[in-house]
Formats: structure tokens, sequence, C-alpha cells
């Protein structure tokens, strides 16, 4: 409709900070048409040509007076679709400026987890009162640049799309070339293409040298569902004669790398009536000489004629600096999604290169000897109890080596021979095998690797040769009984492992497909899976992407896991079940090992480093005694969540601010979720689900009005109206991720990375740990998790969830429904401390039990909450000297100082000739204790000793104690007392 105005073309995620809005659009609504009434009749009547896709038949419409502010409905509502609404309205005030909110919505009581819900109109005759003269539309506009339905939004009408189709009605399909200023948002054909006043055969755009220039081209299949869309490119030629090789050309959308660092190729259908994008570009030479440079693509359905585009590209005389990358709102980093950096396995510190003898392997810590058949014979761990050092006596983890059972009609189980162990790759940090057995009926083909830091993967293939019919195929893991103390997963909360177990697969309602056996200085957690194996979703969201039942272990819910004590062995039994197989038929039993701990615990720097959880100037931070800073998202420097690319300027003007004085920081950074302002958003969504996970849509506002549908919505922050979308899971984002990790480290100069939850594997951990620790970055990571053991997230434990991440973190934060009051020492000790694995932790719900805290090195983290305040337990660091200081846990068997009452704990801090006692209770009433001390051990003389309690807020008064005094002890409290 002529005489309209509209929002023009902009880079709106490009704007921050975000723009104050016009209105309250919480409250009314993004979107508004103005209008104004110059008759004198009573009644209005107006059409708006809202084009909007998000318009409902029954849309509520909320008129407000702009003098008055009154807000009213329409008295009539005469037409209402997505194109354009006709209603009849009273003008209260006369004369003057009337605005129409169309959009108007209400927001839920979730304030992280909003949705919206679009306001229902009233219902009303709908007649026509021809006493209504006619209002005029003046423009429409949203309450920001942000929220803006910009022309790429604008739909053309179903008139304007039959007049186009019919235009070129002789093809099978439509192309809309678009340059990167104009993403294509939704599946409709936005007006302005059916203006048809530029040749839609030709694409023009401008780029600069050393950039990737980005495009798109749009496809509309108009007769058929068209197949296996690809893109090609030839060379770009000037006249000068300059060249742009067709190996510079790009399509993410039908090829790339996946995120372990192979090639995909990826077969793209499109059906008929849908909009589809295919995001394109060009890699520009920095050496390339500026000019006109000229091509064309190719665009070929496996089932319809090819159609071509030709591109017409003016590179400028200006060369990017870094490719572009510092101007991610161009585009620039699309080739991001492909990269392979840092895929290389190579050892990150502190673990060393793997040793080979024979067929036995050394890694730091441990070692594994191998059997024949490929599986370990024996794995060996060497870590002190106190695990703090690496010793030479080791740990034996098993009472026989692990193998698979087979069972057929008979009693007896199959007898393998086996071909035996066969070496394939032998670098620093992976040693690859294989090995092939053989029985009567089948063959199982073994190929096993083992990595630096103690993972052990396994496929493991059985192959009928002959019809059979089995009563089970089970993998047997014999522990030797006094390292399989502990166990967490498969349903059981962290603690002693109980005498017999039994579980049975569940996916549909259990993140469960292991557990993890062991002692604190010896253990293993094994991981049961197939071919098919995928990452389900977690964190709230696995029941809407729950794990894939394996074919070989679930076997239709007949496989399992029992552990049974048999004198000295604990046998755990991994078995599938009955089931006949076919000559030929193959089924996968793959599984994984992590061999714990992955290294000694460095209390030192638990003692050293002291995290502040908050953004606050840097002074104040310095002043509270924190030497690290941990930047969460939703503040000024880092306002969007795992998305920290658009304040750059304003975080690293932070940075340098506390490295001056002394500072490090960190900033929230992962990958589960990602915010609605990336700058990428619209390129991930031509993708599909590949990054984006299916689900139901929903949430906030914004999601509802530009991705429209097929999403899953995630946190959102009202204050910088972020919003996120749920990552699928493993995929070609976590590229980006690495590549975005690299730039930070770069040219943020970040410290560090705090993850909250994590929805990447250990591929992509090995790799940011590689790209942060480059050239002397310290690489601090520390994890942070709500408790899993819940029915959104499948009842597992954290700890056993992200074991494969601990390698490579520094500091848990095991965090929100933890229960540090009511729950046992040994769930402490296994899924909160970290020490089983050579970590160690802090706490955060209701700010911890400093008290049972203390026995594991831990305190709450300042900055967190107002109440959370750990400096006057540092300061009691401090005081007695814990720097470098002998940590002897209460779960060490010869702890030198124990207590005469079972449920209260003592853990040792030796200072050389002055130690500290921490003291916890799990008694269920007050209580009074002795301690019980091996004086020898620690070297000190009891006739010359002086045991104090010191003065320390909110923690304990001062008092003195003689050696053999009793002392009381509250409730899930303690005391923490210095001998010397």
């Amino acid at each position: 409709m002529t005489g309209i105005l509209t929002p023009g073309f902009s880079f709106a995620q490009h704007i921050y900070p975000p723009q104050t809005q016009k209105w309250d659009a919480d409250k009314l609504g993004n979107q508004r048409a103005i209008l104004r009434w110059e008759a004198s009749t009573k009644q209005a009547k107006v059409t708006i040509p809202w084009r909007n896709i998000r318009v409902k038949p029954d849309q509520k419409l909320i008129i407000m007076d702009s003098l008055t502010q009154k807000q009213y409905e329409p008295d009539v509502y005469l037409n209402t679709n997505e194109e354009e609404g006709s209603f009849i309205f009273t003008p209260v005030s006369g004369k003057g400026i009337y605005y129409v909110y169309f959009l108007p919505y209400q927001l839920d009581d979730r304030t992280n987890y909003p949705t919206a819900t679009y306001l229902k109109r009233t219902v009303q005759p709908i007649t026509k009162n021809s006493d209504a003269a006619s209002a005029r539309v003046l423009r429409i506009e949203s309450a920001d640049k942000f929220n803006s339905n910009d022309p790429m939004e604008m739909i053309a009408t179903q008139k304007e799309i039959d007049q186009y189709k019919k235009k070129y009605q002789d093809k099978a399909y439509l192309l809309f070339p678009e340059v990167r200023e104009k993403p294509i948002k939704m599946n409709r054909i936005p007006q302005h293409w059916t203006n048809d006043k530029k040749d839609s055969a030709v694409l023009e755009g401008k780029a600069d040298r050393g950039a990737f220039y980005a495009f798109q081209i749009g496809m509309l299949p108009v007769k058929t569902d068209l197949k296996k869309v690809k893109i090609t490119a030839s060379s770009l030629k000037s006249i000068s004669g300059g060249v742009i090789e067709s190996s510079y050309f790009d399509c993410i959308n039908t090829g790339g790398v996946d995120y372990k660092g192979e090639k995909l190729l990826l077969n793209v259908d499109v059906k008929r009536d849908d909009l589809q994008p295919f995001w394109c570009g060009f890699d520009i030479p920095e050496n390339k000489a500026p000019g006109v440079y000229a091509g064309m693509l190719t665009i070929q359905p496996e089932n319809a004629a090819a159609q071509t585009v030709k591109i017409v590209l003016t590179i400028s005389e200006k060369k990017s600096v870094d490719k572009g990358f510092d101007e991610p709102w161009k585009m620039t980093r699309l080739p991001w999604l492909n990269s392979t950096m840092a895929q290389a396995n190579t050892v990150i510190k502190p673990y060393v290169p793997l040793q080979l003898k024979g067929q036995e392997v050394s890694l730091l810590g441990r070692k594994v000897f191998l059997d024949e058949s490929g599986f370990p014979k024996q794995i060996e761990t060497f870590f002190s109890p106190e695990m703090t050092s690496i010793g030479k006596m080791p740990n034996v983890l098993l009472n026989e080596p692990i193998h698979f059972v087979v069972k057929g009609q008979g009693t007896e189980a199959e007898k393998w021979k086996t071909s035996g162990i066969h070496f394939t790759g032998k670098e620093e940090g992976k040693i690859s095998w294989n090995s092939t057995s053989t029985s009567e009926n089948l063959k199982m083909q073994v190929d096993g690797s083992i990595e630096f830091d103690g993972f052990m993967e396994y496929t493991v293939k059985i192959i009928a040769l002959n019809d059979v019919q089995l009563q089970d195929i089970a993998m047997e893991i014999p522990f030797a009984k006094d390292k399989a103390t502990y166990m967490m997963g498969l349903g059981q909360k962290g603690g002693y492992r109980p005498e017999n177990f039994d579980w049975k697969w569940d996916v549909t309602k259990k993140n469960q497909d292991g557990a993890w056996l062991g002692n604190v200085n010896a253990g293993i957690q094994f991981s049961l899976r197939d071919q098919n194996y995928s990452r389900p979703l977690n964190t709230n969201f696995y029941l809407q992407k729950p794990l894939i039942l394996p074919a070989s272990w679930g076997n239709g819910n007949k496989g399992g896991v029992s552990i049974r004590e048999i004198g000295s062995k604990i046998l755990v039994n991994n078995f599938s079940g009955a089931r006949s197989m076919k000559k030929g038929e193959e089924l996968y039993y793959n599984f994984h090992f992590l061999i714990t701990p992955f290294h000694p615990i460095n209390t030192d720097d638990q003692w050293n480093n002291r995290f502040y959880h908050a953004y606050k100037p840097v002074e104040t931070i310095q002043a509270s005694g924190a030497n690290v800073i941990n930047i969460h998202h939703g503040n000024e420097i880092n306002p969007y969540i795992n998305y920290p690319f658009v304040a750059t300027k304003e975080m690293k003007a932070y940075i340098t601010k506390a490295h001056e004085k002394g500072l490090k920081v960190k900033i929230y950074n992962t990958i589960r979720e990602v915010s609605n302002r990336m700058y990428e958003l619209y390129p991930v969504k031509s993708l599909r689900q590949e990054v984006f996970s299916a689900g139901k849509g929903g949430g906030y506002s914004w999601l509802q009005e530009h991705l429209h549908d097929n999403y899953i919505a995630a946190w959102y922050v009202p204050e910088f109206k972020d919003a996120a979308i749920i990552n699928s899971g493993m995929n070609r984002w976590h590229n980006y991720y690495v590549e975005g990790m690299n730039w930070l480290v770069n040219n943020l100069d970040i410290d560090g990375i705090y993850l909250d939850d994590v929805a990447f594997d250990r591929v992509t951990m090995k790799r940011i740990k590689r790209v942060m620790t480059q050239k002397g970055h310290p690489g601090i990571i520390d994890l942070h998790s709500a408790n899993q053991y819940n029915d959104k997230d499948g009842f597992n434990n954290s700890a056993n969830l992200y074991l494969e991440h601990f390698p490579y973190i520094n500091r848990l934060w095991f965090g929100e429904y933890f229960d540090y009051n009511n729950t046992s020492p040994e769930f402490l000790l296994t899924e909160v401390s970290g020490i089983p694995f050579g970590l160690m932790g802090e706490m955060l719900q209701d700010n911890g039990n400093p008290w049972k805290g203390m026995l594991y090195g831990m305190t709450s983290r300042l900055g967190w909450s107002e109440k959370s305040n750990p400096t006057y337990l540092w300061k009691a660091w401090d005081d007695f000297g814990i720097k470098g200081s002998r940590m002897i846990g209460y779960w060490v068997n010869d702890n030198p100082v124990k207590t005469d009452h079972p449920k209260v704990l003592a853990t040792v801090y030796q200072q050389g000739k002055k130690i500290m006692i921490s003291l916890a209770s799990w008694a269920p009433e007050d209580t009074r204790v002795r301690l019980k001390v091996d004086w020898k051990r620690l070297g000190l003389n009891s006739k010359n000793l002086k045991i104090s309690a010191p003065s320390i807020k909110d923690f304990q008064e001062a008092k003195e104690f003689k050696v053999d005094e009793e002392i009381s002890i509250a409730k899930n409290k303690g005391c923490l007392l210095i001998v010397q």
C-alpha cells in the first residue's frame, strides 16, 4: 500500500547497547500501526496491511489514543489475517493520532523461561457501518530495531505470489539471490521479491580482500519436492584477467566438516512451496587485485533441471584484518562452522605422551595391560591415597581380565579363539589396536584405542557365522573388591557401592547408560554405546531428545547391568539378554572406559585461585581478596548467553584493567543454548535442525515472531531481552565454538571460561583446552552443574554425566539442587568434591555447608550471593599458612587424625609442625567427640602442643582445648582446630 513507511534493511543484531523501546512491548506487543483520524464521524474504519506472518484471525488488537493513553479494543473486527486487518473503532478524543498494537501478548510468571501468549479478541458480530469514515495509516513500526519486521519479514500476499509464479510458470523452482545484509528469515516470499524490479538471475555484491563474502540463494520449489540439491560455482574472473578460483567457494548447507573433523556430505531436500535459503560464499584471497569479478553459480537438484545465477563481485582496495573476523555482522565467520582447529590429538598438560611396551600402555599415573583379545587384562593406577602425588606402588583394579561371554542354547559359553592383538596407530596422544576372535557360531572384531587422559574407546562388532539362538551376549568387568568401594550412575546416587545391584534400560525416562565404580585413587567409568549413539539433551531438556536404545546392549529392553560380590571380586555384568541372529547379521557392542583419577589434585591451585563470581568494578574485587573474576552473562560486558561477541570493546577494556591489577578474568561461554542476538542466527537457522533442536517453539515473543516454529526456547534475561535457543547436540556449531574461543583468547586476552553445564563431548572439550592454553595462556576452566538427578534430566549424576570433561577442568561448582546438609559424606566425596578424579570444587546451593565443605577443601564462591562470604575462611587459611600444606582427607585409611565418633569425620592439613584439623558432623544430634591422633606419624610430641579454635566469623568462636579434651560439635556443623 503506497504511502506506508516500513523499516529498511539493517543488521539488527549489531545494535549494542540495545535500543530503548518506544513503548513497553511486554504489555502492548512489539508491533504497531500509527493512524491519523481527521474526519468528524462517530466511528472510523481502517485497513492495516501489516503483512505479518504471526497475525491470526482471532488476534486481539489494542487501540491507544495518543492524547489520553486510553486503551481499548475495536468496536467491530471486520477481517483479520496475516496479510491485513480491517476494523471499526471509535476515536475517543476525536481528531488526532491513534496507535494500533496488533500483536499484544501476555507473559507468564516464569522469569527465565517465559512463554508469550498472544491475546485473542473479544468475539463480536461482524457488521459494517456505512457512516464510518476511513482513517489514514501513516506507518507501521516496531518497539525497537531488533524487533523490526524489516522487508525480509513483510510477506507477499497470496495474490502477489500467484502473479509472480505465473510469470515463471515454466520453471520447476524459483531462485532468489540475496546479499548477506538481507537474511532470509521466514518460509514465505517477502513482498519486495514480487516487485520484480531486479534480475533474479543475478547477484551483485561488494567484498573486501582477505575476508569471506557471504550471500544467499533462496530456493522455492513450485511444482514438486526437490531432492539432493547441490550448488557449485565457476571461478570468478575480472576484465583484467584476475581469477578467484572456484575452490574458494563454499555452501554451508550442502557440505562441510563435522565437529570431529570428518567430511560432511549433506543431502538437502526441499519440499514444494517451502522456501529454503542456501548460505554460500567466496573466501576472497588477500592478494587478489581489486576489480569486478564475475562468474556463474549452478543450482542442481537431483530431480529437476539445473538453473544458473550470475554472480558479480566488486572487490575493493581494502584488506581485511584477521580475515574480517572482527566484523561478524558481515557473516565473515561462517567458515568457522567447518573449522578443524585443534583437532590434532596432541598431548595437553599436565598429561604426558603415551608409552607402549609390548601390550602395556603407560600414561599419567596409570597403566593398561592389554589381553590378546584387545580388552584390558589389568588396569593399574599409581596415585597416593591422599591424591596429591603419583607413587610407585600400583593400585590393581581388576580381579581378572575384562571379557565377553556369549551363551548359546547349551550350558557352556562360546569358546573364543583370538588372532592376537595388532597395533594400528601409535601417536603420543593416542594408541589404537584391533583383534579378531572367533567361536563356532560368531566372529568378534574388536577395535580399541586409549588416549593420554585415560579414555578408552571400543568398537566391538559381533557377526553371526551361522543362524544361532543365544541366551545372552555380555561384557564382564571383574573389579578387585577393594577397588570398587564407591559407585555412582545407573540410578545410584554417589556413595558406597551396594552389595548387589540390578538395572535395566529405560531410555524414555532415564539418561543412564553407564556408571563409575572405584576408590578415591582408582576407578573405572563404563558407558555402553552402539553405532547409532547420539548425545541426548541435558539440563531440563532430556525428555525432548533422550538416548537411543542401543540395538545391541538394549535388545528391546532385555539388556541391563547386574553387580554381584563374589568373594574378592565385584562382577559387573553388562548383559543384553536372549536373541537370535541370522547368518551374516552384525551387532555393535561398543563401549567407553574412563580410568580415574586423571591426575593428582593440585591443592595449591585451590588455595591460590579465589573466584569472584560477579561482574563488579575491578577495584572492588581486588579489595575482596579474590584474584580470579568470573563474568557471568547478562551484564554490560557479557550481555548475551553463550555469544560473547557483541560487547567486545567493553569486555576488552575490563580485562585489560583487571590484568593491570594482577587479576585473571574468565567469562561465561558454553554450548547448550545460544542467544537470539547471534549475528549468524539466520544462516544457522537455514541448516534446519543441525544446530537448533527441533521443538514446539513458543517461548519469548521475539522467538515466536522471528523464528516462528520448530525450535526449543531456552534461558531468557529480561534486562537484555536475551532469548536463547537450545542447540541440537553434536554439530558444526562446536567448530564455531572452538574458533570463537581462539578469537577470544587472542583478541580479548581472556584467561579462561566458566561452563554452566555442558552439551558437548570430550572431543570439543579437548579442542577448547588446546586453544585456551596456547602461547602460555592459563586456560582456566571451571564447571558448574545443577543436580541432574531428576525427572527432567533423566536421573543422571552430574559427575557421571560430565566425567569425560573432567580431565580438562580446573575446578567444579556443583551447584543448584545439591544438598550439602542431608546427604552422606560419600555423596559429597563422589558427586561434589571432584577429589576421586583429581579435582577440587566449591559449593553453591544455599551457600553450601562451610564445615562439611572444609573436609574437602571447599568453600562457597564469593560474589554470587550476598550471604555467601568465604573471605573469613580464606583469612583462616592464610593465618594458618594453608598454601603448600599436605592435605590428608578423612577417606585415607591411615589418616593420622580421627575422632571417637563414627559420624564425625576429620581431614588434616599439615604445614610442617603445624596442623589444621577440619571436623564435620553427620551425627543426628549435637555431640561431643575426642580426637584420636597418631602424633608420631604427624611428627609431633603431644606433651608440648597447643590446640585452639581460631575465631572465624559466621563459622566458630575462639576457644582453646587440651589434647584429650572433649570437643562440642553441633548437628550438621563442625570446627577448625589449629595444633602447634
